[in-house]
């Protein structure tokens, strides 16, 4: 099968050329991000493949159909920046990669509370202009702390299970109580989560139910100078509500892997520009702030999966198989 795979970069080949090996598929690497105007370089490709700052909207959908594109994947558990309606009438299979090293993003995910708790971060930088005083830098222990993790999949429940190591109080919050967690966590009302937690960890996928999950309503329902811990999607927070809770002190700390306005962001070099996005150049400006750049999955255990599930699923396709990563439009009736 021909495939054009958007917003590549040297890790997506080097991990996906060893398993296209057992496939033979003809793979084309695109750096562009997928957009309606770059839809077009997918031409005679009967798949593409993205991820998850790539825009597979209504528009690029219907010139990837026009042009020949029968499948599309995309490398990323989240599926949200896929229109499912929109390829459901152009005739276009979607597939995701549900499974990729949760333990990666779980392992992340307690690092950036651990440099957020420690002032890492400011450490560090201070040792590169060869300044070592502690001034400034006490920290706090973990098992001082409360714990809520909003989301307990995979993910969520690897770094409840992480946590509870520590020492500290755990709270999760899901849409179903999980018992395997009963030893080591509470199950309680986000509300209560809110108001109880010292540090509050989002490992939830984005839907139209947790857009804007932490916004200027939410805030201020916050344990004052409670922590905050995205290792999920950006759109779970309203980086303006999160500018303004970091300047009151309502929140007293974050720490990003994800934006939500990250698309032609992240991933890409802008050491010599200017950037435009004024509220996350502001994000920058604080000393209890830690961004990194949507890598807390980037192991190669989990490039490798995701290369596996992903060529998978192409091959499957085009053998006429049933895709067991396909994404439906609606739940079957």
């Amino acid at each position: 099968m021909r495939i054009s795979v958007f917003s590549a970069r040297s890790y997506d080949r080097d991990s996906f050329e060893p398993v296209n090996q057992q496939h033979g598929h003809e793979i084309t690497y695109r750096e562009e991000l997928l957009t309606v105007d770059t839809a077009g370089l997918a031409q005679g490709s009967e798949g593409i493949c993205i991820f998850v700052n790539d825009r597979a909207d209504t528009a690029a959908i219907e010139v990837l159909k026009a042009h020949g594109c029968r499948i599309i994947v995309t490398r990323s558990m989240g599926f949200n920046h896929i229109d499912l309606a929109a390829a459901d009438r152009c005739g276009l299979a979607v597939a995701r990669v549900p499974h990729y090293s949760p333990n990666s993003v779980s392992e992340f995910t307690v690092g950036l509370i651990l440099t957020l708790t420690r002032k890492i971060h400011r450490a560090y930088l201070r040792s590169c202009e060869f300044d070592f005083h502690l001034d400034g830098l006490v920290g706090s222990q973990l098992s001082d702390k409360t714990v809520g993790v909003v989301g307990a999949g995979q993910i969520g429940s690897l770094v409840i299970k992480a946590l509870s190591g520590f020492g500290c109080r755990v709270l999760y919050y899901d849409l179903n109580e999980h018992s395997d967690l009963d030893s080591i966590a509470d199950f309680v009302p986000i509300l209560s989560l809110a108001q109880e937690s010292d540090i509050v960890v989002l490992n939830l996928p984005l839907t139209p139910q947790t857009h804007h999950l932490v916004n200027a309503e939410t805030v201020p329902k916050l344990k004052r100078g409670a922590l905050i811990v995205n290792t999920g999607r950006g759109g779970l927070i309203d980086a303006s509500a999160l500018v303004d809770g970091l300047k009151s002190g309502q929140i007293g700390g974050a720490a990003l892997d994800v934006y939500e306005d990250e698309a032609g962001l992240l991933y890409t070099d802008h050491s010599t520009d200017v950037l435009q996005d004024d509220t996350f150049c502001r994000l920058l400006t604080f000393p209890n702030v830690v961004v990194t750049s949507h890598m807390a999955y980037f192991t190669n255990h989990a490039l490798d999966d995701i290369a596996q599930t992903a060529l998978q699923a192409f091959t499957a396709f085009e053998q006429g198989k049933p895709l067991s990563t396909q994404v439906q439009s609606r739940p079957r009736g």
